[in-house]
């Protein structure tokens, strides 16, 4: 077991090496060589154990109309998933009909989550943006067609309501946590929560089994309408103990999480919910987000709240490290004892990584860990980590513990795939798209694309090198790789650039349709930045295929319901070149419309 060095701030960590041999098809195949400790068939077998051992403790919290932290312990949590497990049982709940959660994070989400994984009974968390911020329901109408549910909670019946009507079938039973009035037929969550437990209860608790469906997570990648990711017991506790393996630091002490990632979602929902249950941990749910009119709220709970470990986007680090500059209490509080900072989602700019750095040395005299991996919905998700001090963003590192990983060649890359207990078994009611997503082997496709940091010394780590779908020619029959493309821009325009939609498929030049974070204003100096950006793009650039030679700013905002965005965040490339064919023609018109920007005469090479 390996500890940090002298310069950070000493967690024990766990194997960080890897065994690499030739593919017999090509490719390369990687796997640790440490074994995989033993791990629970059944998650809330952690929760049986730390409401006997530390009754008392809070495992989730979150405040009351912005107030005071209400608190929910491991006892109390146990008694309301035995409850909330018995009335799930009384309506007969299955795979068949699932309970469905449509809502943010909030205390009763957990507990009925909790509920269903302790009695059997899946569930699929909806991302709340399907309900309030698409405007025609349609992909909420798509997942309730899909998946039959037999009951479905929100929160809120006035917020959530005119979603329910326009995608719920009638006659399917409603519970709110806050009703709006006389309408649809409903049950509130307190009587939901007030079910008297029976003997049924325990049995169906000892009933669950490795392969038993804990939930379905719903993703849609790169393609149109959802995905309902069948997530079993094994493919989650496997999970949870490879975090542990990689990171042993984490069973050490309970984590103490502030977190504002969505449940709906596989980091937030399986890796910091799961992290925190696990481990005997508490769970603050944090109301802010990384967008500057919701962060405050974030920097509010950890200047109160001081976590041990801190995950985030790196949209949520830029916001961060911005503010621990200028707020010396927050800083303070926030480095008290936080043991390592973990991005995931995306690239972490290096200048950000820098920040974090020079923030933490300045406040506490010592760097904090700073690691990221690469996983996904279908793997639970952690699936590969940079468990080590790697100095510089961009390397994720080696398989974790218990993952076999396969590199195929595809096209001009190297295809990430993955195989162990922590791999889905398929889509749910998706026959086809399941046998299209796994290889002749069994491993998962997971579209991602991989290269070595350095070739002639593999345990140096993995490099992530795009998504393969996003990847195309040139006239000339250059590959264009995206991904790191993006990045680059995503660098250079630091921190006023959001993300870049690559154009230039089977055209003689590269564009760039540039999309501003939100709150930035249109000025002319927003114009400014943008040819900057891309006269640093090319100062790197090598040939054709990473060259930028024209860009505009996107001023209209992306629609979810054109598939241009995803509900957290991140950036459809094909829906956004569909959905703005006209701009991308512009890009490419001459004379060049006045909303398109060319870098500085002279600084293209």
């Amino acid at each position: 077991m390996a500890q940090t060095a002298s310069r950070f701030r000493k967690i024990a960590l766990g194997p960080a090496s890897v065994t690499v041999r030739p593919d017999e098809k090509g490719g390369w195949r990687l796997q640790s060589p440490a074994r995989l400790n033993p791990y629970p068939v059944r998650l809330t077998e952690r929760l049986l154990k730390y409401a006997a051992e530390a009754p008392e403790r809070t495992f989730v919290a979150k405040r009351v109309a912005g107030g005071e932290w209400r608190r929910i312990s491991y006892a109390e949590a146990l008694a309301q998933a035995r409850w909330l497990g018995q009335a799930l049982l009384d309506r007969g709940l299955s795979a068949e009909r699932p309970l469905m959660i449509l809502s943010e994070n909030d205390l009763e989400q957990a507990m009925l989550a909790l509920a269903a994984l302790h009695v059997g009974v899946p569930f699929v968390p909806v991302s709340p943006a399907y309900s309030l911020v698409s405007q025609d329901h349609g992909k909420l109408k798509y997942v309730a067609g899909l998946m039959s549910p037999g009951l479905v909670f929100a929160s809120d019946e006035a917020r959530f309501g005119r979603a329910i009507d326009a995608a719920i079938p009638p006659g399917t039973e409603l519970v709110f946590t806050n009703r709006a009035g006389p309408g649809r037929k409903a049950t509130t969550f307190e009587e939901l929560a007030a079910t008297v437990p029976t003997p049924r209860v325990d049995p169906a608790h000892a009933a669950i089994d490795p392969d038993t469906i804990s939930k379905f997570l719903l993703t849609s990648g790169s393609t149109g309408m959802p995905k309902a990711v069948i997530h079993t017991q094994r493919m989650i506790t496997s999970n949870l103990q490879m975090i542990v393996d990689a990171l042993p630091f984490m069973a050490e002490e309970p984590p103490v999480l502030v977190d504002w990632l969505p449940w709906n979602h596989t980091f937030g929902g399986n890796h910091n919910y799961g992290l925190a249950l696990y481990n005997g941990g508490t769970l603050y749910i944090d109301e802010g987000k990384p967008v500057p009119q919701l962060i405050g709220e974030t920097l509010r709970n950890l200047r109160e709240i001081a976590p041990t470990v801190y995950f985030n986007v790196p949209r949520g680090f830029e916001e961060i490290a911005l503010a621990l500059h200028k707020d010396e209490a927050l800083a303070k509080n926030f480095f008290s004892r936080v043991k390592m900072l973990f991005y995931a989602a995306a690239s972490l700019a290096q200048p950000i990584w820098d920040s974090l750095h020079e923030a933490a040395e300045k406040t506490c005299g010592e760097r904090i860990l700073m690691i990221t991996g690469l996983g996904m919905t279908e793997t639970a998700p952690f699936a590969v980590v940079a468990n080590w001090e790697a100095g510089q963003s961009g390397g994720i590192g080696h398989p974790a513990v218990g993952v076999e990983m396969r590199l195929a060649p595809v096209e001009a890359k190297l295809e990430v795939r993955y195989r162990g207990p922590s791999v889905t078994p398929g889509f749910w009611r998706q026959e086809a798209l399941t046998r299209e997503a796994f290889d002749e082997e069994g491993f998962y496709k997971s579209g991602d694309a991989a290269r070595f940091l350095d070739p002639a010394d593999p345990q140096k780590g993995l490099v992530f090198d795009g998504r393969i779908a996003e990847d195309f020619k040139l006239s000339s029959g250059t590959w264009v790789s995206v991904g790191p493309l993006r990045a680059r821009i995503i660098a250079a325009g630091t921190p006023w650039v959001q993300d870049a939609v690559i154009a230039g498929h089977d055209r003689d030049e590269l564009t760039a349709l540039v999309v501003p974070r939100a709150g930035t204003p249109n000025t002319p100096e927003l114009r400014e930045a943008c040819r900057q950006v891309l006269d640093k793009v090319a100062q790197s650039a090598t040939g054709g295929s990473t060259l930028i030679t024209r860009a505009v700013l996107l001023t209209e905002p992306l629609s979810i319901d054109a598939g241009e965005i995803t509900d957290k965040g991140s950036i459809n490339q094909r829906a956004v070149l569909k959905a703005r064919a006209a701009l991308v023609e512009d890009l490419y018109a001459n004379p060049s419309p006045p909303h398109i920007i060319h870098p500085t005469p002279g600084a293209l090479p």
